[in-house]
């Protein structure tokens, strides 16, 4: 078996172009890693089992017969199905692991054994080998399949959000996920950097526990450093005030102070002759201790003008501030709207909208070269190669 470049990935002048990469995972971190890298350039080969990916079916909502959270992270990459379970399939693949660079996949430790994965690996030892797993290997947990909400309520994150006398919130996005495959291609980057320096493959380990509990940061080194458990305070910043919504006359705007100098300039701008008095607001660890009867001020005092007037002026005065916008407006706003992060690709169920990489390279940001691929669409293809 050979495994030409896929020509899409032909000329791109990307900095992953020519690197091979075999995608074996499912569902969000694994995939986002692989699609990562094919973002950046590589030609990436998907294979999935004869069900498919487990996402191709999570809906609503639908893109025709298609899953929209599939084309979220299946995009640069050719698809083809394998059961590792089948002798001949299982050598198929293990021919293309021979021809990779890079290797992501996500099997649980017993379907590693079943399925003879560890026999994959050792038929190219040089390839760089990514694991996302559900935890760390060898540890109690490391056995249990794991998804991004048990990571979230696992991880901590959950324990410090929301309001504190309400339930613990998972957040709205899958971020102990998307974390993860951030690891993931992390590893799978600086591996290819020390395979092409001559230091051979090594196996990158992203656990989605651990990886997930990494974006408590903050909140994590407070209670390392001082055996305080944070607490869940909404929307309030645990270290930070005013640092969040505040009430306007037909709405909700984000403050975010985070020096004195812009409080200094906070307080010159609203002309409030009680807020101007309260000098002992005048330093950040105060106004944390006085955060309740600080919010109550403000809000009675931005209640007097529309959130658009508030913007206009806090901006003007150089105190951090946004306007909290759902999903639509998020996209609508001039940024986003009259840039180049979202771009069209195809997919299975025709032409989409979708978010191009963030990253920029040279001041250009990657195109989208191709979008997901139908279940198997390039088997009959990479098979006779």
């Amino acid at each position: 078996m050979t495994w030409d470049l896929d020509p899409i990935n032909v000329g791109t002048g990307l900095p992953l172009e020519g690197i091979r990469v075999l995608d074996l995972s499912r569902v969000l971190a694994g995939p986002l890693c692989a699609m990562i890298a094919g973002d950046l350039g590589a030609d990436v080969v998907k294979v999935e089992g004869p069900d498919g990916d487990p996402v191709r079916s999570l809906a609503p909502p639908w893109l025709g017969d298609q899953a929209t959270y599939y084309l979220a992270v299946n995009r640069h990459r050719r698809n083809i199905v394998a059961d590792l379970r089948d002798p001949l399939d299982f050598e198929r693949v293990g021919e293309l692991v021979e021809l990779a660079d890079a290797v992501v996949e996500n099997y649980l430790p017993s379907q590693v054994r079943t399925l003879g994965v560890d026999r994959l690996r050792a038929r190219n030892p040089g390839c760089v080998w990514v694991s996302v797993t559900a935890a760390t290997e060898g540890g109690p947990l490391s056995e249990r399949p794991s998804f991004d909400v048990l990571a979230q309520a696992r991880s901590g994150l959950m324990g410090v959000t929301g309001n504190a006398d309400a339930d613990p919130t998972k957040c709205g996005a899958p971020v102990a996920d998307v974390v993860t495959g951030l690891y993931a291609a992390v590893g799978l980057l600086s591996g290819l950097f020390a395979r092409a320096n001559g230091r051979g493959g090594r196996h990158y380990e992203a656990p989605l526990l651990e990886s997930a509990m990494t974006a408590l940061v903050n909140q994590a080194q407070g209670y390392l450093s001082t055996g305080v458990n944070p607490e869940r305070r909404g929307n309030d910043h645990p270290s930070i005030a005013p640092y969040g919504p505040l009430r306007t006359k037909d709405g909700l705007l984000l403050v975010a102070v985070g020096t004195d100098a812009q409080y200094e300039r906070l307080v010159g701008l609203l002309e409030d002759e009680a807020l101007s008095r309260r000098a002992e607001w005048s330093t950040n660890a105060a106004r944390v201790v006085a955060r309740d009867e600080l919010r109550d001020a403000l809000n009675l005092i931005l209640g007097e003008h529309s959130t658009d007037f508030w913007l206009d002026h806090l901006e003007r005065a150089g105190v951090p501030c946004a306007p909290i916008l759902d999903v639509e407006g998020a996209f609508a706003q001039e940024q986003i709207a009259s840039g180049d992060f979202v771009g069209t690709m195809s997919s299975p169920a025709g032409e989409t909208r979708a978010m191009r990489s963030p990253l920029r390279i040279d001041g250009v940001r990657p195109s989208i070269r191709r979008g997901p691929r139908a279940l198997g669409e390039d088997t009959s293809q990479m098979f006779s190669e």
